[in-house]
């Protein structure tokens, strides 16, 4: 029966993590070819690159495509390394959208979104496929979220199941760590919050290592933009670079706090699932604006630490 259950959990995974990647792809062909014009043309000023890259991330639902479509400019010399960095910093507070979303009850129009997603599939037009994607990649988002709560109940009787997750949820660092690891193996610190938020929520993991999980999953992410990064121009290194320096100082100076700063999300919400995303949102927020109105000497730190081999 164990064993039932554990397949169940790791299919309902697998359905959650293929519906996002659905949904992304139909929010994307949307854009068709659009996206790249839009970043270029709206981010020419590093606060202009924060509302661009809140807005196009919540679109997106991935601040690591947004991030690696900045990568591809900046390499491209289409956008320079400060009207990008201003991008970098927007995109993690589009990535709180998401989590929120989900922790409202929406089984009022899951339904229909799924069943208008297969009937544009079935009409076989393409211009119907790119919404069509959408729609049943939300709905898929949703169900399976619900059916790994379902798979995830048995577990909780399970001791050496629940042994591994209260040991790494009771030590921060190592939950920080878990939350990193997760977050690079799927490519999505978005992924690993509301799978985060589902464990909490059924009373499997301490909020305090859920919130250490998520943290840790911002530096994560940061692992598309590297892969991106990789033998191109040194401005799109630049950008990398800044993407994982600004997310792992906001991990660091948010640790030593990670007990009153739990407690403070205690008084947001008395829904573990709730706090945990207002904690997402809340750490992402903060550190963009804490960086945004230095955002000059910060972009100048980078420069200096990975200068341009050409101005040299």
């Amino acid at each position: 029966m164990m064993w039932a259950n554990s397949i169940a959990v790791m299919l309902s995974l697998v359905a959650f993590i293929g519906g996002l990647k659905v949904m992304r792809r139909g929010m994307e062909s949307m854009a068709q070819g659009k996206l790249a014009r839009f970043v270029q043309r709206l981010a020419r000023t590093p606060t202009r690159g924060i509302l661009t890259g809140t807005v196009m991330t919540a679109i997106l639902q991935s601040s690591a495509a947004l991030t690696a479509i900045t990568v591809g400019l900046v390499a491209g010399r289409s956008l320079t390394f400060r009207s990008g960095l201003g991008i970098i910093l927007g995109s993690n507070v589009g990535s709180t959208i998401t989590p929120q979303v989900l922790t409202l009850n929406l089984w009022a129009i899951v339904i229909p979104a799924l069943c208008f997603g297969i009937l544009g599939f079935m009409t076989h037009k393409p211009q119907w496929r790119p919404a069509s994607e959408a729609l049943v990649g939300f709905a898929c988002i949703f169900i399976a979220l619900q059916a790994l709560k379902v798979a995830l109940d048995p577990l909780t009787q399970s001791p050496w199941f629940t042994a591994v997750l209260q040991f790494a949820g009771q030590h921060a660092v190592i939950a920080v760590l878990a939350g990193c690891a997760a977050s690079a193996l799927v490519q999505s610190s978005t992924a690993t919050t509301i799978i985060t938020m589902t464990l909490a929520d059924s009373h499997l993991i301490p909020t305090t290592g859920a919130i250490a999980i998520v943290l840790g999953a911002n530096v994560g992410t940061c692992l598309t933009s590297i892969i991106a990064a990789i033998g191109e121009s040194r401005e799109a290194q630049q950008v990398a670079l800044a993407h994982v320096i600004l997310n792992l100082a906001g991990v660091l100076v948010f640790m030593p706090f990670i007990h009153p700063f739990t407690a403070a999300m205690g008084w947001t919400s008395r829904d573990p699932a709730q706090q945990i995303a207002n904690a997402h949102t809340v750490f992402n927020v903060l550190c963009t604006l804490a960086a945004w109105p230095f955002a000059g000497q910060f972009a100048a730190l980078i420069e200096r630490l990975l200068p341009d081999k050409r101005y040299a």
